[in-house]
């Protein structure tokens, strides 16, 4: 009984989520027939499908693997120091404002934009490339923190201390509860934009990486092979952040949320 009863919930969210991408494909595939645009200028989700087995049994999963692995290390590093900085800046309302025009300056600025000077002043060896992954995760990664540690309500404070919770208790049992939602957000948004970063990231000279893979089929207008290398660095995205929402429903499965 019970079997049935939550079998069509199931099925319909099953349905829901394969419906956007259904549609994708219908779409893809209706302005590849509509004439508007040269069919050589949109390979068919089939054809595209075709190269990225074929790529599979060469070079495509060398190039995930490098590209992840660099994005992991810049994401690491620019949330471990996210983390701590944008504590500090949340905690403290004078350092946040003494503090904050610098960190929307530096965060306004398009990573593209600094490759130059990271050649120059790291070269353009897997360091270069690291660092523009770790500024753009960094400055992510921070804005999210300081944001979400500002608006933890004293309340919270001021009945651990009114029950005598020492300061060292209250940091431990209340400012880290509080603190760990807004920790897993700023990986989630950090991971999306170091994703989003990567191709900039693998001009510095790569000759591996999915970023690397679509730059080299731009040069010989090989568009079936960029439309690969753009769909695995969505879907690896994508895949990181479902596996980041799981891991924060469990973590987090004490705090009231609507969905």
């Amino acid at each position: 009984m019970r079997t049935s009863n939550t079998r069509p919930p199931r099925l319909r969210r099953i349905a829901l989520m394969l419906a956007p991408w259904l549609l994708i494909l219908a779409l893809w595939y209706a302005i590849r027939a509509s004439g508007l645009i040269n069919p050589a200028l949109v390979p068919a989700p089939h054809l595209v499908f075709s190269k990225a087995i074929e790529l599979a049994g060469d070079r495509l999963w060398r190039d995930i693997y490098i590209s992840t692995q660099r994005v992991f290390i810049g994401v690491t590093l620019g949330v471990a120091l996210a983390v701590p900085v944008g504590f500090c800046l949340g905690w403290y309302p004078g350092l946040r404002r003494f503090i904050d025009p610098v960190i929307n300056f530096f965060r306004a600025l398009p990573p593209i934009a600094l490759i130059p000077l990271v050649i120059v002043y790291f070269g353009i060896g897997e360091l270069a490339k690291t660092v523009i992954l770790f500024y753009a995760a960094f400055f992510a990664g921070v804005i999210v923190m300081y944001e979400g540690i500002a608006q933890i309500s004293p309340i919270f404070i001021k009945v651990a201390r009114t029950l005598g919770a020492s300061d060292f208790e209250i940091f431990r049992k209340v400012i880290i509860p509080l603190t760990v939602p807004h920790i897993l957000t700023a990986v989630r948004v950090a991971l999306g934009v170091a994703w989003a970063t990567l191709v900039a990231s693998e001009l510095i000279a790569a000759q591996q990486g999915l970023g690397a893979m679509i730059q080299n089929a731009s040069a010989f207008f090989q568009l079936d092979i960029i439309y690969v290398g753009i769909i695995c660095i969505g879907l690896i995205a994508m895949l990181m952040d479902l596996a980041l929402r799981a891991a924060t429903r469990r973590l987090v499965a004490w705090q009231d949320r609507i969905a």
